[in-house]
């Protein structure tokens, strides 16, 4: 059975910019600048980016706007391969510095330089680095993980990882600040690369980017944020080792469809590396099917997966509360259920 937990309905706000008319005739004008995560190795957009811009587009519907002006705002020694549909201009402050604090000098330098009246970015780990570090330097207060958009002033975020819903209502004026929540938005469909346009990002001297520490994967699977299937172990699994047993599910699925994820829990006790997360600390993800492989359904968890459009519980305590949140529930041996699942997965 299905649980409905708090959806945050993320609106953009709209103030107007002194230096853009406002009025053309009837219609009336309106801008967003949304601001892309770093770009994939191969230069696409990332996935975040996507859902940003449906919700951007969404927001230009609420307040009435015709003219659909929707600025992507990318940040690297290059601008995108690729684009998406609804993006009207795209933009990239060149720039060969790694650090978020550039990244945010380059939103500062983008607002004076286009006037927008909505700066929309990620509730992603490093959206939420950035936006807020632009949004002092804007003097702004800025409104974050948004998931829905209910008019173009109203918008409704989680609190108490999900628990509950708060409905904010924008006052300011001027141009406004946030994040949304990719999770809850869909996402742009990808269109070719469009003409870009550049400026010099201003770099941040005082911070060094030093090396990358983060290994990337080689098991070919795809990263859990856009992974289609989603398969986390939690405790139960009883060690690292034993979690081949969720790889070679995951593995059973066609090539790049399916991800290994761990609960907190599990990560804590050292069977999974940090960023295989799910929850609230960890990823936050929405894929077609979350499995649940012995996993308790701590409410930190359940925050990071609710949206997932269908879940699947395994779990051989009937009682445990990740059945509540769930659509399919097995109560069985995880090391009994899920080699068989793989066979049938495979056959």
């Amino acid at each position: 059975m299905t649980m409905s937990l708090a959806r945050s309905l993320s609106r953009g706000f709209r103030a107007a910019a002194a230096s853009r008319p406002r009025n053309h005739g009837s219609a009336r004008f309106a801008s967003v600048l949304v601001v892309s995560d770093p770009l994939v190795e191969d230069g696409s957009l990332p996935v975040a980016t996507q859902s940003a811009v449906t919700a951007a587009l969404q927001w230009l519907k609420a307040t009435g706007d015709t003219t659909n002006d929707c600025i992507l705002l990318t940040t690297g020694p290059a601008g995108p391969t690729s684009s998406l549909e609804g993006v009207t201009q795209s933009v990239n402050a060149t720039t060969d510095s790694k650090v978020v604090e550039t990244a945010a000098n380059a939103i500062q330098q983008a607002a004076e330089k286009y006037s927008p009246d909505l700066i929309m970015g990620t509730a992603t780990k490093w959206g939420s680095s950035v936006i807020p570090r632009a949004a002092a330097m804007l003097q702004k207060s800025p409104l974050s993980d948004v998931v829905e958009i209910i008019d173009a002033k109203t918008f409704i975020r989680p609190l108490y990882a999900g628990n509950a819903l708060a409905k904010v209502q924008s006052t300011a004026e001027g141009c406004q600040i946030m994040t949304i929540r990719p999770t809850a938005f869909d996402k742009a469909p990808v269109t070719d690369a469009a003409e870009t346009e550049t400026f010099e990002a201003k770099d941040f001297t005082k911070a060094t980017w030093k090396s990358q520490s983060v290994s990337s994967s080689t098991s070919g699977r795809p990263d859990l944020t856009a992974a289609r299937i989603v398969i986390s172990g939690g405790r139960g699994i009883g060690s690292a080792e034993q979690f081949s047993v969720l790889e070679a599910l995951a593995d059973a699925f066609p090539a790049g469809q399916a991800a290994v994820g761990a609960s907190r829990a599990a990560v804590d006790a050292g069977m999974a590396p940090n960023d295989k997360q799910v929850g609230q600390t960890g990823k936050v993800v929405a894929p077609d099917l979350y499995i649940a492989v012995g996993i308790s359904g701590a409410i930190q968890h359940i925050s990071g997966m609710k949206d997932s459009k269908t879940i699947v519980a395994i779990n051989k305590d009937p009682e445990a509360p990740i059945f509540q949140v769930a659509d399919y529930g097995l109560v069985q041996d995880l090391f009994v259920a899920v080699p068989d699942l793989t066979g049938k997965v495979k056959a």
